[in-house]
């Protein structure tokens, strides 16, 4: 692999990076200013310490920021839901950056199975 943009958890992350910051432009609403932050927030977590973790190869900092990666898709994921529950952005839009964030959270998963065995 060349660099952590090769990663498909990266790639995926940074789909629903660019999708939530797209989103945000479009559908932002005052009431509703908490939870954009925070998605934004989450999600752009995934895609940098994905990118950080990956320039300490193979070590416990590496599998640290894996980790954090790991509970800000989690928390991505959650927030979509709320966003679509509260009806905050098109349903359709917001399904797709959900399908991304699933996408980015299971081989990160798999990559923090392999480096802490349970």
């Amino acid at each position: 692999m060349k660099d952590h943009r090769s990663l498909k958890a990266w790639q995926e992350a940074h789909l629903v990076v660019v999708g939530i910051l797209r989103i945000a432009r479009e559908s932002w609403r005052p009431w509703a200013s908490a939870v954009f932050s925070q998605v934004q927030r989450a999600s752009l977590s995934v895609q940098l310490n994905i990118a950080e973790g990956w320039t300490f190869g193979e070590s416990p900092t590496s599998t640290r920021h894996l980790s954090v990666a790991y509970g800000s898709v989690v928390e991505t994921l959650d927030l979509l839901d709320l966003m679509i529950e509260a009806q905050i952005a098109p349903e359709a839009e917001l399904a797709t950056l959900k399908s991304n964030a699933a996408q980015s959270q299971r081989p990160l998963l798999g990559l923090l199975k392999r480096r802490r065995p349970l």
